[in-house]
């Protein structure tokens, strides 16, 4: 079994992105950060991605609205941001207050701007194999850690648990691509799935992203596959010092024993999610900077 490092990996994106960063003269790429209340996970991923991004040299703005913000002050402050030419890509943190509808909230940021790739517009994008748009920082790093861990998708059967358009459909949708690395028959499994088990078992690679720990046994996974846990879950446990620890949607003593290659979590798919991020607001100047070049 081996190790699919996404850490290890996800350093590696973060150099060339500090490389390409340096190269570039004036004006550095803005990313503006929208975090809504005070929700202590929300917090920790803020810092994260403010963290990451001045260590590329990527400039990050911080904005923090009250969690009594309304629907449509929020949609104002997003259309400012849309049409401030400083600034170039724009995430709008959640989980968001249950007063605010999130989809909405996703589709006001504008499309070239949206480097979070949950604009409608980015997931058609998607769907069309589009490379003007974003995609989603997840899937996208999904595909970059099968890509640099030698695992190449043409032929094999890809197994999707879960159907989010966060990570299941686009991760769908990215695998059946007519490109390097992609090319892959995929099969979308969810809670009205029949026979799971018999499904789970056909795949070459399992893409696990439901958000139920460890519910994949190695019951469900075919010797040899390659696994990816998506999944990030909080189980109490009273050693730690937090009261919890964390661990996907995988059993992974288990079914690691078993496997080609798996993701760790942590330390797997999380970190690729902050890097891919930053290559698409770097991505996001770059094509804001060809247009104003009337390119």
């Amino acid at each position: 079994m081996d190790l699919i490092d996404g850490n290890q990996i996800a350093t590696a994106i973060i150099a060339e992105l500090k490389a390409e960063v340096a190269a570039i003269g004036g004006r550095k790429p803005c990313l503006a950060l929208v975090r809504v209340g005070e929700d202590p996970a929300s917090i920790s991923y803020v810092k994260k991605k403010e963290k990451t991004a001045a260590e590329i040299g990527v400039t990050s703005r911080v904005i923090l609205p009250p969690v009594s913000i309304t629907q449509a002050e929020l949609f104002k402050l997003i259309d400012d941001l849309n049409a401030d030419a400083a600034v170039d890509g724009i995430l709008v943190q959640s989980p968001l207050p249950k007063h605010i509808d999130e989809v909405k909230v996703f589709r006001r940021v504008s499309p070239d701007k949206d480097v979070d790739g949950f604009n409608t517009i980015n997931l058609g994008k998607v769907a069309q194999e589009d490379d003007t748009g974003f995609v989603a920082c997840t899937p996208a790093g999904i595909m970059e850690l099968l890509a640099r861990s030698g695992v190449d998708l043409k032929g094999k059967h890809v197994v999707v648990l879960g159907r989010s358009l966060i990570v299941g459909k686009p991760i769908a949708l990215l695998a059946l691509q007519k490109r390097a690395g992609a090319n892959g028959t995929v099969t979308v499994c969810h809670s009205a799935t029949a026979n799971l088990p018999a499904i789970t078992r056909q795949a070459d690679v399992l893409i696990a992203a439901i958000g139920r720990p460890e519910f994949v046994t190695a019951e469900m996974v075919k010797p040899g596959a390659v696994v990816i846990d998506v999944g990030v879950n909080r189980v109490p446990d009273p050693s730690k010092k937090t009261g919890y620890r964390l661990t996907g949607d995988v059993a992974f003593a288990t079914v690691a024993r078993q496997c080609a290659k798996i993701t760790p979590v942590p330390g797997g798919v999380g970190p690729m999610t902050v890097a891919m991020l930053m290559k698409n607001t770097v991505k996001a100047f770059r094509m804001q900077a060809l247009a104003a070049r009337g390119g």
